[in-house]
């Protein structure tokens, strides 16, 4: 750590003692993110200073929505083109450079081709090459983002979180790099977790999507439930079912009115499939006479849907609930629900 001296020739001014900065992080310090004890501890771990860029990039390292949009990245592209070509081998989170043990001077050489490579890529695009994630040089100015935001109801306009579930962006529909304007028409509002979601390909009015969904308004059970809710993540909720099939019966609901399965956006998909197995596993390890579960949903009046919002339902099977439990699902047309002798 930089000497008391040191500090007060770079700051300007006197420095703190080490029990006045644990003061502040345990006492003082109010957070509406990590950013504070973020930075703190990078400070710490280069030893008192860092140029912003090495701040920026222990930030990054931090941002799990950028890792995970990175691993996706790699998973489709370019991990199967090089397994294609022979170059590696990718074994579920595996990933092995398929050559033989390289000297230093190979590996340097190899190192030397792959930053050529990238310079030349780099020239000929520019700050292009990272446009899905670049900050604008002509940012949102704030009383346009305010009037954004009013208007969206201060709700992203994908999975209805507010300023309460996590940060709001104002997003351009049709992104910076494909010529969107900075104009009320071309701003939604997206949280946090959307907007990173979404790529530069992506032109999606979700506004549109929203305003063509019903609202509580037109007495949606499931957009008001009266029951407690049992769990949620971000863009759905679970409740019991009002009339269980069995003990532990429940229903995973999005959140934005929604009419069925197919109507629910991926991020909704997502976050209803990640629900379902934290419920899964909690019922199995409460209650060890569930062995099993039916999963599903249905979908328009002729599959027997009553309320048009989507819902999915999560039913334990125990041994001996029915006398013959062969064909599960197919039951829904009851003469076919056993197989063909």
């Amino acid at each position: 750590m930089l000497a008391a001296a040191s500090r007060r020739d770079c700051i300007g001014g006197a420095s703190m003692t080490y029990q006045e900065l644990i003061d502040f992080l345990e006492n003082r310090m109010r957070m509406s993110h990590i950013y504070q004890p973020l930075l703190i501890r990078s400070l710490v771990e280069s030893d008192g200073t860092a140029t912003l860029r090495q701040l920026a990039v222990s930030f990054v390292v931090q941002d799990e929505s950028q890792l995970l949009y990175y691993e996706d990245r790699l998973k489709k592209m370019p991990l199967p083109v090089l397994k294609r070509h022979g170059i590696l081998d990718w074994q579920g989170k595996l990933v092995t450079l398929n050559v033989d043990r390289l000297t230093y001077k190979e590996k340097a050489r190899i190192k030397v081709i792959c930053e050529q490579k990238i310079q030349e890529f780099l020239e000929s695009r520019g700050l292009a090459t990272w446009d899905y994630r670049m900050l604008e040089s002509d940012p949102v100015p704030d009383s346009l983002r305010y009037e954004v935001l009013r208007r969206g109801g201060g709700r992203c306009a994908l999975c209805g979180a507010t300023k309460n579930d996590r940060p709001l962006h104002v997003d351009h529909i049709i992104p910076r790099s494909r010529g969107g304007r900075n104009t009320v028409d071309n701003l939604q509002v997206l949280c946090d977790k959307c907007n990173l979601a979404k790529s530069n390909r992506d032109d999606t009015d979700f506004r549109e999507l929203a305003a063509s969904e019903d609202t509580p308004e037109y007495g949606c059970p499931f957009c008001a439930p009266d029951r407690a809710i049992f769990a949620e993540n971000d863009s759905v909720f679970a409740i019991k079912d009002k009339f269980p099939v069995t003990a532990g019966h429940l229903l995973i609901i999005p959140k934005r009115h929604t009419p069925d399965y197919f109507t629910m956006t991926t991020h909704e998909r997502r976050d209803a499939e990640e629900l379902l197995r934290v419920l899964q596993t909690d019922i199995k390890e409460k209650d060890p006479t569930v062995k099993g579960f039916n999963i599903g949903m249905n979908c328009g009046e002729a599959a027997g849907q009553t309320v048009m919002h989507a819902h999915i339902h999560l039913i334990p099977r125990r041994d001996g609930d029915v006398e013959n439990p062969r064909g599960g699902v197919r039951g829904v047309i009851p003469e076919m629900r056993t197989y063909p002798a």
